[in-house]
């Protein structure tokens, strides 16, 4: 029996590699989607994504695409605007058409809860109903990646699913979660221990289990958003306090008044504010309406985020 191929963008990347074995060992044929480089038996070169990528030959004998390759990181550099909007909103239509066109029956599209905003203080949860309000080039290009990916649902036979997942963690993570562990791996005091916020985080290895349940999954509407977290929604500084406790190595957090920190922020480190002092907190009743539980505890994933999992 011929196993249903599945198309990954950004399969060599920290998501990417969790996600790929997981669709192997589920029963789905995962082909990669390869910037360059030597592809194996599976992969196809399609070369850099925008909006003149030629996907034909990647996408035949196609059933579903998993689009997860996206520029991130890079806000401050020049053009940054034009560059984000070449990839993650013309790159991420030029390969939705033509898997539209090439008859997939399912798209599946990493989003970020960027979408929805940089905190919900002074509101309820963030829903996968609400307005939007991007923060930042990234958020801004996925959010029109979103509507245009939306209206092509509505003229199209083609299912789309959007996932908008918070900060990830994972053994390979970037930005806040590789600097946070490289403080508590050094000894460094972080100004923490009073901040009182409310946040969502996800494991990698949940993130994973999410998106190939969505390849299976066949309810939902013709296109759907949807918010995803870990079973937890927990403080900065509990948050910082369980990875201590993942790495056996207790995290150091200083008593500083929540107000004083966000001033010495405001002047230092603006963009940090929201993300260590603000809340962000999820209603993922959407994505558990879809029979998905995370496999993984917070607990646990951060044991495998650190590496001292015994699972």
């Amino acid at each position: 029996m011929n196993r249903p191929i599945v198309l990954v963008t950004g399969a060599t990347g920290f998501i990417g590699r969790n996600l790929v074995p997981l669709l192997d060992s589920s029963g789905y044929r995962a082909r990669r989607a390869l910037r360059d480089g030597r592809a194996g038996e599976d992969d196809v070169v399609v070369g850099s994504i925008g909006p003149a990528t030629d996907w034909d030959a990647a996408l035949a004998g196609v059933d579903a695409v998993i689009h997860l390759a996206a520029r991130v990181h890079h806000p401050n550099e020049e053009h940054a605007g034009e560059l984000y909007n070449a990839v993650n909103t013309e790159g991420t239509m030029q390969l939705a058409h033509a898997a539209a066109r090439a008859q997939v029956s399912k798209f599946v599209f990493l989003s970020t809860i960027l979408v929805n905003g940089s905190s919900t203080d002074g509101r309820g949860q963030f829903t996968s109903l609400d307005a939007v309000v991007p923060r930042g080039v990234y958020g801004q290009s996925k959010a029109a990646a979103e509507t245009a990916l939306q209206r092509l649902a509505s003229e199209s036979r083609m299912r789309i699913a959007v996932v908008r997942p918070p900060l990830v963690y994972g053994s390979d993570a970037r930005g806040n979660f590789r600097y946070l562990v490289g403080a508590i791996r050094r000894r460094i005091p972080l100004p923490l221990g009073l901040v009182n916020n409310k946040r969502a985080f996800i494991s990698v290895q949940n993130l994973a289990s999410f998106v190939a349940h969505l390849v299976a999954f066949e309810g939902g509407p013709g296109y759907q958003v949807y918010l995803v977290a870990d079973d937890e929604q927990i403080s900065t500084a509990a948050f910082v306090r369980r990875i201590g406790e993942a790495m056996n190595k207790p995290a150091i957090l200083l008593p500083i008044p929540t107000p004083v920190l966000a001033v010495a922020l405001r002047a230092t480190r603006p963009e940090l504010r929201h993300s260590l002092l603000g809340s962000m907190e999820l209603d993922t009743s959407a994505a558990l309406s879809t029979g998905w539980r995370p496999p993984f505890s917070m607990t646990e994933g951060l044991k495998l985020a650190v590496g001292t999992s015994a699972l």
